[in-house]
């Protein structure tokens, strides 16, 4: 199902389908330094991922990571989405691209997209992002989104820290 579109981009809900382009993306190393280690080890990981994850489990209408294609051939480069964070009570806009489509846009138009669709069909007030300090890739795309640094919060007991945008 559809959920938004972008210039370039669009952005669906994931399926079981989608299994093999979400275990190479939450293997790179890359996703795994910057996002963390989801526990996908093979295709049936991922499968199950994508079914009982965090991504697609999300308990409000609307929220979770959805799968980023691209319009000119339907090709998968990456996931965005909105996470709500109860431990912080904030919603979190959230994007992982692969690779090879770094540095053209691509996180920052369905980040944007992400955004609009959670302020004007979900009422979305406030969308933050959160981030490690040293991603400076996905600040520079925080704050093209207008958002500033507030501060430090702690995601979990072993978090040595991320910063929140708003």
């Amino acid at each position: 199902m559809m959920i938004v579109e972008a210039p370039r981009l669009r952005l669906r809900e994931l399926t079981v389908d989608d299994a093999e382009f979400v275990f190479r993306l939450v293997s790179e190393p890359s996703f795994l330094s910057n996002i963390g280690d989801k526990g996908v080890r093979n295709l049936d990981d991922a499968r199950q991922f994508i079914l009982e994850g965090p991504w697609t489990r999300q308990k409000r209408h609307g929220y979770g990571q959805f799968l980023v294609e691209r319009k000119e051939g339907g090709v998968p480069i990456g996931v965005c989405g909105l996470i709500y964070r109860e431990s912080l009570d904030v919603t979190d806009v959230g994007f992982a691209i692969l690779p090879e489509y770094w540095k053209r846009g691509f996180a920052y138009e369905a980040a944007e997209a992400m955004v609009q669709y959670g302020r004007s069909t979900l009422g979305i007030d406030k969308i933050v992002g959160l981030t490690s300090e040293e991603n400076l890739a996905s600040i520079s795309v925080l704050e093209k989104l207008g958002m500033k640094f507030e501060r430090i919060v702690k995601m979990s007991e072993d978090d040595p820290g991320t910063v929140l945008y708003s």
